[in-house]
């Protein structure tokens, strides 16, 4: 109990309630090449349509990132998705500017813009810039009305219907002593390439202020700000007709009479590049998964990377964090259209180019054939997302452990065939190599049909269930052993991990993850050498379940009349 000074009653309380979370087992992560939306920066998608709404419909050069993640979300609602692009050389991802004579800029994300540009840059880029790099941003135009004397500007606006009447003072602006502070602006697709239908407009933003502290409603009202908080499409950089206005705009409203333009600016953003990105920026998008004390993840979806991108992956991301499984495919030049050979090309694929062996990586041998609603054709692309999105799926029927394949849990959705189907003989070149079959069987669908991973050393851990299994065991123990960190190494908080471990174990085998299990938290392994420096030790002694690979089925005939007993084990 507490010390206390003079007599009296001091009551505290201890909480012995404390039990092994429940950890997330869903949540993918993907670094890809998307034609827009923000770079360098997580952005959690749920579903394909927002995945629409975030990087926009795929083209013929981000079809296979973009599907690759919407194949996943076919099974789950839970991906990390980084948009990968060049930051810098001649093939740089540009934004879309109002003036592009001084070279083109990237603005990635709403990071860089707050650093960057939200204070002005001497119009050298003009009044705006597209929200996101890409060629999407060269369709807009952006126009903007200021108030005038007579209204004259307004009235022979072409967007003078989108509002109720011409820009002026606003009632902030009158108050403090300011005058001819609003405007109004109209985002539109003039190009078509975003809506499909040239002019369509985008956006609206009525009567907003050049006055840097303007409000409204208890919301700021400054154009840049209002811009930044609600456009999807473009940041404002500098004030149009920038020699006569940058004077004003964005000074504070109090006393000041705006500079109004002398007429209607119609800003033409053009420069928007999205060349492919290299694997340097591959690696620095996927980089941002890097660190497990800064996002969660469970399972690394890869795409269409490459060998080097691969590794890094690898190397970088899973090795380190080994709370995850990356999903890999061979290069489609080893399946598609690779007649006869596939199977060697995906062996020596994974055993010669990439050469990794690692219980954390799941590799697949084939891509598929679907359809893109987006733009009425076929594609090839690798099936990385759907494995890793039928483990979503295992995880919403069963648990993480139970195997993702086979006719129960293991059907590929959205496929029209396969770059080439695995006969018995590949398939067992395949598996030997711990590569597992996709196998497209008539009348049962196409089919994950092994449950390897790629680690080459023969243990229990050469399996999916069971890498899964410690994987969410470690998780969680690991989360409810932090709340033993600097409390006495002692036989009470021995006996407390004890009980707080053994229950979730239990759970974990009435679920049939495990068989048995033994923890072991004591003098043994706490010695007085261990407790001296400081150490906590937990033996977790665990026999996983395993997943049925071979099944050997024996028809036997036997003469009428015959007993049966006197046969059964004896053939």
């Amino acid at each position: 109990m507490a010390i206390q000074i003079s007599p009296g009653v001091n009551t505290t309380e201890i909480d012995l309630t404390t039990v092994v979370p429940s950890v997330l087992t869903t949540a993918g992560a993907f670094a890809g090449d998307f034609q827009w939306g923000p770079a360098n920066h997580i952005m959690l998608i749920d579903s394909e349509t927002t995945l629409v709404n975030t990087f926009g419909p795929p083209d013929a050069n981000s079809a296979t990132a973009f599907f690759t993640a919407a194949n996943f979300l076919a099974y789950g609602n839970n991906l990390n998705v980084v948009r990968a692009v060049n930051a810098s050389g001649t093939n740089q991802s540009n934004n879309a500017l109002t003036l592009t004579g001084s070279g083109g800029i990237q603005i990635a994300n709403e990071d860089a813009y707050l650093t960057n540009y939200i204070n002005g840059s001497a119009n050298t880029y003009g009044a705006f810039a597209a929200r996101y790099a890409g060629t999407l941003g060269n369709s807009i135009q952006v126009s903007v009305c200021d108030s005038s004397s007579n209204n004259s500007n307004f009235n022979s606006w072409q967007y003078k219907s989108l509002f109720t009447s011409a820009p002026g003072t606003s009632a902030f602006a009158s108050q403090v002593n300011a005058s001819n502070d609003e405007i109004h602006i109209v985002v539109s697709d003039v190009g078509g390439l975003i809506t499909g239908n040239a002019g369509q407009v985008l956006e609206t933003f009525g009567f907003v202020s050049k006055g840097f502290d303007a409000t409204i409603n208890g919301n700021s009202n400054y154009w840049k700000q209002v811009i930044f908080n609600n456009s999807k499409y473009i940041y404002a950089m500098d004030p149009p007709e920038y020699s006569a206005t940058h004077a004003t705009w964005g000074s504070t409203t109090a006393n000041t009479s705006f500079v109004q333009l002398s007429t209607v600016e119609n800003a033409f953003l053009s420069g928007g590049s999205n060349p492919k990105p290299a694997d340097s920026a591959l690696e620095t998008a996927f980089g941002l998964f890097a660190n497990k004390e800064h996002i969660d993840i469970s399972l690394v979806l890869t795409g269409d990377a490459d060998s080097t991108v691969q590794n890094y992956i690898y190397s970088n991301i899973i090795s380190t964090r080994q709370d995850c499984v990356g999903f890999f495919s061979p290069p489609s030049a080893n399946v598609v259209q690779n007649y006869g050979n596939e199977a060697s090309s995906v062996v020596n694929y994974f055993q010669n180019v990439l050469n990794i062996s690692s219980s954390y990586i799941v590799a697949d041998s084939n891509w598929k054939y679907q359809f893109d609603k987006y733009n009425n054709v076929y594609r090839w692309i690798p099936l990385n997302g759907d494995i890793a999105g039928l483990c979503v799926n295992t995880d919403a029927v069963a648990d993480p452990w139970f195997s993702p394949a086979g006719f129960n849990r293991g059907n590929i959705k959205n496929a029209i065939k396969l770059a080439w189907n695995p006969t018995k003989p590949s398939r067992d070149v395949l598996y030997a190599a711990g590569i597992n079959p996709i196998v497209s069987f008539p009348g049962q669908g196409i089919v994950l049909y092994g449950d390897k991973t790629l680690q080459s050393k023969p243990s229990a851990f050469d399996r999916i269930n069971v890498r899964r299994l410690f994987l969410v065991l470690e998780k969680a123990i690991s989360t409810a052993a932090q709340y033993s960190l600097f409390e006495f190494n002692d036989s009470f908080t021995q006996a407390q991990f004890v009980n707080l471990v053994t229950p979730f174990l239990r759970d974990v085998q009435g679920r049939r993850g495990i068989t048995n299990f033994y923890v072991q938290c004591d003098s043994t392994n706490n010695t007085p050498q261990v407790i001296n420096a400081n150490q906590f030790v937990g033996s977790i002694y665990v026999v996983p379940n395993r997943s049925t690979n071979f099944i050997q089925l024996n028809f036997v005939a036997v003469d009428t009349g015959v007993d049966f007993s006197t046969v059964v084990g004896s053939v």
